[in-house]
């Protein structure tokens, strides 16, 4: 799995000119899920984004977790991080995983997700063509993928 992790004053997803998701001070998450990705897969990245201390502290530094100021979530698919780009000038995405695969997943990390943060997120819909409005805090932007973990 890789995501895409961006610190953000707040952000929304809309489908068809209507939010479905939303949020204020948080996280907007972009979430590929590959062929080879599994639920062992989400639980590292999810624990990994949770725990991640890029809020600021009173001090200014960035010392504080999504868990320790109480942020929200907004979760979306991006099959496209998947994206191999070596060869040619026309991304190959082999390696996302097909919807059959890819939905359960993606319904686990959400379920996943508020478990770890005790509270309901936003998120997209998964296979729409989805819009994105972010206001990014920093810009913090933070890339992971669960097959690096060392």
């Amino acid at each position: 799995m890789r995501v895409i992790v961006q610190r953000v004053s707040e952000a929304s997803v809309s489908v068809d000119q209507q939010v479905v998701g939303s949020i204020n001070q948080g996280v907007l998450i972009l979430l590929g899920i590959g062929t080879d990705d599994s639920e062992a897969d989400a639980d590292w990245l999810l624990q990994k984004i949770v725990a991640l201390r890029i809020f600021n502290d009173a001090d200014g530094v960035m010392n504080r977790s999504l868990i320790d100021v109480g942020g929200e979530a907004l979760l979306i698919s991006q099959f496209t991080l998947m994206a191999a780009t070596k060869k040619g000038n026309r991304p190959s995405f082999i390696k996302a995983a097909r919807p059959e695969q890819a939905i359960p997943l993606y319904e686990y990390c959400i379920d996943k997700l508020e478990k770890l943060l005790g509270q309901k997120i936003a998120t997209g819909i998964f296979g729409a063509d989805m819009k994105v409005h972010l206001l990014n805090d920093g810009p913090v932007t933070i890339p992971i993928d669960s097959k690096n973990r060392e």
